[in-house]
């Protein structure tokens, strides 16, 4: 029997056509509770910050002084940096950049990389752009930094620019070489890879002095270039961030005589070893492009590393970093007798009077050659030249006053 309420009945709700749950101010016994497969969901909550937080994810109440565009702008970079596994996965950016021979072909080999349709134009001193890929869908989309600087060897001091202390972990270097210019080879990769190699060894020894941590992490990745069961661990000489040599217009290079393309094929082959890096030919060839295209996005965008091998001096050089050997690579290619009379501190040099008797350096002409930016039509400003053209006006007049005033000054005979 039920017990009889010292109060008047509790009102049924209009509508409810379920039992209600007692309770022990209504002196009715309260029903058990429903299975939970048998319950109706709850509301969901009216604002997403609300929500339950699933894997990998916290629920964040908005900040004092959020606007509602701050809390609408978390909540999409929140989404946008979640797997379909609901884990954050983070977005790296990286930076390259690409130098080499004049004319050699960087400007075309960026765009093929981005897949950018454009007719390349001359690269006067230093450029930029970026470009964006997702690692796999619903992922947020990694940048890659492209810095490209002209002239050959003549703005060797603007490689300090784009590479400082603040993105040196995530930095690499393409070096492209003109194979159609065997004579201007070995000078133009000497100056560029010494000048890169010492603004870096200087950016590390400031590191070693503020931030330890950093630039050992540095030295242990260029280390790492090479595995330590590598028969040629203690031989090399590695790079200090990751390095590729592209040897570009392959074509012409292809008509060459057999024995000259041995000859600078071992020798780029000995120096992207010694190096650590890694080392592919190509040319226009869509096909040859692709090959040079996967090097640069695994430096750029973390793309998987080919594993193919192609060393024979007679087809394109593919060589990913540390999949050579000095012993398949040989020695220099000469006598014994003239490696004998040469006289030679390290390897690199050994193999540079080697390379340079068969291909005597030619001197280069990139600083009288070179146009000067503010007289060339493509970077035209007209504000810009315009202020210019009164400043040399100014400039001009000044000297004239000057030249007067000195002949019409009157010095006292000693």
């Amino acid at each position: 029997m039920r017990r009889k309420s010292s109060g008047p009945p509790s009102p049924k709700k209009k509508g409810c056509g379920r039992a209600e749950r007692g309770t022990a101010e209504s002196g009715l016994r309260p029903l058990p509770l429903l299975p939970a497969e048998l319950q109706l969901p709850q509301r969901p909550a009216p604002f997403p910050w609300r929500r339950a937080a699933g894997p990998g994810r916290t629920a964040a109440m908005p900040k004092a002084g959020d606007t509602l565009w701050d809390i609408a702008r978390d909540e999409v970079e929140k989404r946008e940096n979640s797997g379909d596994d609901g884990k954050r996965v983070e977005a790296w950016e990286k930076s390259v950049l690409f130098m080499g021979s004049k004319n050699g072909g960087k400007t075309t080999i960026i765009l093929r990389c981005l897949e950018r349709e454009e007719i390349p134009k001359p690269t006067l001193v230093l450029e930029y752009t970026f470009g964006r890929r997702a690692r796999r869908h619903n992922a947020p989309k990694d940048v890659a930094h492209f810095w490209e600087i002209g002239g050959g060897t003549s703005l060797l001091e603007l490689i300090r620019i784009p590479i400082t202390a603040n993105n040196i972990r995530s930095f690499a270097v393409v070096l492209v070489l003109d194979l159609s210019k065997p004579n201007e080879l070995w000078m133009t990769m000497e100056n560029l890879l010494q000048a890169t190699r010492n603004h870096v060894n200087k950016i590390v020894a400031k590191l070693e002095k503020t931030d330890p941590e950093v630039a050992a992490e540095i030295k242990q990745k260029m280390q790492n270039n090479l595995q330590r069961d590598h028969p040629d661990y203690d031989l090399v000489d590695p790079f200090p961030i990751p390095l590729v040599i592209i040897g570009s217009k392959y074509d012409i290079f292809h008509e060459f005589d057999s024995e000259m393309r041995k000859i600078i094929s071992r020798t780029l082959r000995f120096v992207s070893h010694y190096y650590g890096a890694s080392l592919v030919f190509t040319s226009k060839s869509e096909a040859l492009l692709l090959k040079a295209r996967a090097l640069i996005n695994h430096l750029a965008f973390g793309y998987d590393r080919s594993k193919s091998v192609s060393v024979d001096h007679n087809k394109p050089l593919f060589i990913p970093a540390g999949l050579d050997s000095l012993s398949q690579i040989g020695p220099p290619p000469t006598s014994d007798s003239s490696i004998g009379r040469m006289r030679a501190n390290t390897p690199l040099e050994l193999w540079k009077k080697v390379f340079e008797k068969t291909f005597p350096p030619k001197g280069f002409g990139d600083l009288q050659d070179r146009k000067d930016p503010a007289q060339d039509s493509q970077c035209a400003e007209y504000e810009v030249d315009v202020m210019r053209a009164q400043k040399n006006q100014e400039l001009e007049q000044y000297k004239r006053n000057a030249s007067k005033s000195w002949k019409e000054m009157d010095f006292d005979p000693d």
